[in-house]
């Protein structure tokens, strides 16, 4: 993670126009064919949630503007990526687990269930202070068409966010949210994002 110089970026004007913004988060919405991420599922003994999250890496990781991210008035670069993932602890609460994202799924498999137990057990969230965070919020308790999250100048990351998937006949869709800080990208990079997390996807 280092500072950097927004206008030595290809964020530049972005950075002039938004960054100021009281309501500088953009959010879009698509419908996902996780059919096939279903089957791997059970097929593998796998959690879905993990599988989703990988993927979502996966696809982030191809995206420049995911390493750039606008922090108080001012452009930092991240060289690593994590996902955040929100877990149900053994008090009845929530807490936060952001986990290092690795292009081998079996090592990123093995840090997400390790984790995330860890944080449930001690009921104390984990996190990557120096890695560039993709929020993830699974609300599965019920099917939903669209999620928009809280805007705080507290955390201002990209945020992926769904509910319950929705199965009929012989395939599995699920509406998945994305939400963006503008100065971060614009609506091109985040619908190339949503497309290359379906290719993820539907190629895992």
């Amino acid at each position: 993670m280092k500072e950097i110089n927004p206008k030595e970026t290809s964020r530049a004007s972005a950075f002039e126009l938004w960054m100021t913004s009281p309501m500088p988060m953009v959010t879009l919405t698509k419908t996902f064919n996780i059919s096939r991420l279903c089957k791997i599922s059970k097929k593998k003994s796998l959690k879905l949630n993990m599988l989703l999250c990988w993927c979502i890496g996966k696809a982030a990781s191809q995206i420049k503007e995911f390493s750039m991210l606008p922090v108080d008035g001012k452009m930092f670069e991240y060289d690593r990526l994590a996902i955040n993932v929100i877990v149900n602890n053994k008090q009845g609460g929530i807490n936060s687990c952001d986990i290092n994202f690795s292009n081998d799924l079996n090592k990123f498999n093995e840090d997400y269930i390790s984790l995330t137990q860890k944080v449930a057990d001690s009921c104390e969230s984990i996190f990557e202070e120096d890695a560039m965070i993709v929020g993830t919020s699974a609300v599965v308790a019920t099917e939903l068409d669209c999620i928009v999250n809280q805007y705080t100048d507290k955390f201002l990351n990209p945020m992926v966010m769904w509910g319950k998937y929705r199965k009929k006949w012989f395939k599995t869709t699920l509406p998945i949210s994305f939400q963006f800080h503008h100065v971060q990208m614009d609506g091109g990079q985040a619908a190339q994002f949503l497309d290359l997390l379906q290719k993820e996807i539907l190629g895992i």
